[in-house]
């Protein structure tokens, strides 16, 4: 699954996330685009507040604290 990774720089909740998600592609194929919001203004307008964002197919996966579990979930309901 390939997904879209909204983050920004000094965002402590993005770092965390992208380890999980790097944690979860030892047991799932995950592979994510990471967008930084603040190179785009709409981007940065919609998701300021929800960061850190995966996406797919424009549909939000989860958001802010994204655990392991959210992310294994993501792969058991077939998203």
């Amino acid at each position: 699954m390939h997904v879209l990774f909204y983050t920004k720089p000094g965002c402590p909740l993005c770092d965390e996330a992208e380890q999980m998600m790097e944690l979860i592609q030892e047991d799932y194929p995950l592979t994510w685009t990471a967008v930084n919001i603040e190179d785009d203004d709409a981007k940065h307008e919609q998701y300021v507040f929800m960061i850190p964002v995966v996406e797919k197919d424009n549909e939000v996966l989860c958001s802010g604290v994204i655990s392991y579990v959210d992310l294994a979930l993501l792969f058991e309901t077939g998203v």
